[in-house]
């Protein structure tokens, strides 16, 4: 009987320490799983983070006074005139830009608008010179130096003709510095003046090829921050404020108007594009 009850007991001892052992096992991937996730993950890298934008040289020539412009006043709108010396390539005169009262009620009245006006044809200009200036103006979010250098951009575009190309080489730390900034209203404006330097002059799309590796790595971050809202209306596709669908169109003028080198190269940068052609 002894020798039975102590059997008993032993047989008993050994179930109580293998239901431990077992309540030990089953909890440890559990324990070690919750000491995972209470463990604090790595920084996040902040790769759509904004960036405080620089003062620009931009807007050190205009406070100073040394751009060729100025704002002419009439009774129905507020005009700019650019201040040339006809027949020569580089400015004599320099204006400074004049301040005017109730300017944004100006910029954003149905009734009432902001023009360039040109007393002298802007091709005489230099563009060596005026063009980079005023690319790195697009970084500014700010009235007057966002109208003067977004607006003076495009105008400068349409009839720069053949004295683009050359000065393209210059571009490219604007638009870097302008794309870096992550700001949604700098990059809206940014890539609409790409596509406007794309088909400005021939050979352009080409010319920007070698300079994909500046310019894509932004573009790859937004290319599908797309907005879903279902069987919703997205209004800031009509306002061109959509910054998915500019950067798709933007990639389908490079691979366009870029050559035959331009997709292998938007490929390498961008593997989730596929070509438009």
């Amino acid at each position: 009987m002894i020798m039975e009850r102590s059997t008993l007991k032993y047989n008993q001892f050994l179930w109580d320490n293998l239901k431990v052992a077992k309540k030990k096992q089953l909890t440890k991937p559990i324990d070690h799983y919750q000491s995972i996730l209470s463990k604090k993950g790595p920084p996040p890298a902040g790769s759509i983070k904004q960036r405080a934008p620089k003062r620009t040289a931009f807007r050190k020539f205009y406070d100073r006074g040394d751009f060729p412009i100025a704002v002419q006043h009439e009774p129905v709108a507020n005009k700019i005139a650019w201040k040339v010396s006809p027949g020569t390539a580089f400015p004599t005169t320099f204006l400074k830009f004049q301040e005017f009262k109730y300017a944004h009620s100006f910029l954003f009245s149905n009734k009432c608008c902001i023009y360039i006006l040109y007393n002298v044809e802007i091709e005489n200009l230099d563009y060596h010179y005026f063009l980079p200036l005023f690319f790195d103006g697009l970084c500014e979010t700010e009235f007057p130096y966002e109208f003067f250098a977004r607006q003076g951009v495009h105008d400068l575009l349409e009839h720069g003709g053949n004295k683009i190309l050359p000065v393209v080489p210059q571009l490219i730390i604007p638009i870097k510095n302008a794309l870096n900034l992550r700001n949604r209203q700098i990059m809206c404006t940014t890539l609409k003046v790409i596509q406007h330097l794309v088909v400005s002059a021939e050979m352009v799309g080409e010319a920007l090829v070698p300079y994909y590796r500046q310019i894509l790595p932004v573009l790859s971050i937004y290319k599908d921050k797309d907005v879903n809202l279902g069987d919703g209306i997205e209004y800031s596709q009509q306002k061109r404020e959509n910054i998915a669908v500019l950067i798709q169109e933007t990639l389908e003028l490079f691979e366009r108007y870029g050559g035959e080198n331009a997709y292998i190269n938007i490929k390498y940068m961008i593997p989730s594009y596929w070509s438009c052609m």
